[in-house]
């Protein structure tokens, strides 16, 4: 029963992520529709109000994979970087995966929330070339959900493995 709650949890996350990305790449089309003028790095382009849209949808369902992922894998501290050294290699895969998808989460979640600030004003705006910062977003979508599944089953097996040390069994 554990492993196909498992199961379910990493499918949940994968499509959440998958969703998020989807939407994130529809919004950067809808961006490209609308009207805009380019002269080298300098661009004028008006707002997309559908791209802002689908843009907070898919920031809103990047955090809640992220929220789900990081509660149902479970507490992975390590305090020292020689407990690190001595822990299990599951153990220090599900760290290294938790940091990786922090990390994509603040670069993904920022390139989402800049391309929905520069859709989100009420007219006309000129500045430098945003291109492509909600499509980056949608592609880190789609690298999240793959680590945070890696983070997910490394943790799990970690959990596995400092239970059967103990003698404890799962339940």
């Amino acid at each position: 029963m554990a492993k196909l709650g498992g199961a379910l949890v990493c499918l949940l996350v994968v499509a959440l992520d998958v969703v998020a990305g989807i939407l994130a790449i529809e919004a950067e089309t809808e961006q490209n529709k609308v009207k805009h003028m380019r002269l080298w790095i300098f661009e004028c382009r008006d707002p997309s109000h559908t791209a802002v849209k689908l843009g907070l949808g898919a920031a809103a369902l990047l955090a809640l994979a992220h929220v789900l992922a990081n509660l149902l894998g479970g507490c992975n501290c390590v305090c020292s970087q020689d407990e690190l050294a001595r822990a299990s290699s599951n153990r220090q895969l599900s760290f290294a995966c938790l940091i990786f998808t922090w990390v994509i989460l603040a670069i993904g979640l920022g390139s989402l929330v800049v391309g929905i600030m520069w859709n989100n004003k009420s007219s006309a705006s000129c500045g430098f070339s945003n291109h492509h910062l909600l499509s980056i977003g949608g592609i880190l979508c789609f690298v999240h959900g793959l680590f945070c599944v890696a983070y997910y089953v490394s943790a799990n097996a970690a959990q596995t493995e400092e239970q059967g040390k103990h003698g404890g069994g799962r339940v």
